[in-house]
């Protein structure tokens, strides 16, 4: 489908913002309104719509923001007890969790990088989580799991939405928080989430598929943690 629209906007609307495309409300795929609960990220969506060239093909790969908010409007209301159960099942496999057991400084550079974060969420959420050297699996505390997953049903449908896709795409439930608590930036998520192909890659060099592979990876954490701040830490009361 190619671009149809010549104006973008925004306006105020009962429960947040509508997006607009020649005065019109944007609708998604399941055709409800695109409403969303700040204005911020409103104007992001608008103006990924607005930056589409004129007569060109619409990918919707080009508008991660559009996607997310789409997601949260039309799969999270409906299925958002699965959603809230997906993201969390990550705390009992999180990647942090598991080192390595050698080189001597991969299992450094795991270990202060990654120890940081557990130690935070243990403090954060009460939830304490066991590290284990290798790939043999290890059952979390469960009082931990479930701290994490009333951290996870903390967050709005449209929050959630990005936070699943976060941590998806790291492995990671703890890197995925820290994201929306603000206690990593995107690129250090990447950095966190890709620390082992990071380490080989100084070792042995990269190609070009695991650059391109890793350059969407890159763009979906961004595109996820600016949505999140575009929420405005919007969370459920209470």
């Amino acid at each position: 489908m190619k671009r149809f629209y010549k104006e973008t906007g925004v306006e105020p609307a009962e429960g947040g913002w509508r997006v607009l495309l020649d005065g019109r409300p944007m609708r998604t795929p399941a055709k409800s309104e695109l409403l969303v609960p700040t204005r911020a990220l409103a104007e992001a969506v608008a103006r990924e719509w607005n930056e589409v060239p004129e007569k060109a093909d619409i990918n919707v790969a080009h508008l991660p923001l559009t996607r997310l908010a789409a997601t949260g409007l039309d799969r999270v209301t409906t299925q958002r007890s699965r959603v809230i159960e997906d993201t969390a099942k990550y705390a009992g496999s999180d990647l942090l969790c598991y080192r390595a057991t050698d080189p001597a400084s991969l299992v450094k550079r795991q270990h202060d990088t990654w120890q940081a974060l557990l130690d935070w969420a243990a403090e954060r959420y009460g939830a304490p989580l066991v590290v284990v050297s290798g790939t043999n699996f290890v059952t979390q505390p469960a009082d931990s799991v479930a701290a994490l997953q009333a951290a996870v049903a903390a967050h709005s449908d449209m929050a959630l939405s990005a936070l699943y896709n976060l941590t998806h795409i790291a492995g990671s439930l703890v890197i995925a928080l820290a994201v929306a608590e603000g206690r990593l930036s995107a690129e250090q998520a990447f950095d966190t989430a890709q620390l082992d192909e990071l380490y080989q890659i100084e070792r042995w060099g990269e190609d070009p598929i695991a650059t391109e592979r890793h350059n969407g990876i890159k763009n979906d954490i961004g595109a996820a943690a600016r949505f999140l701040a575009l929420l405005e830490n919007d969370r459920l009361a209470g």
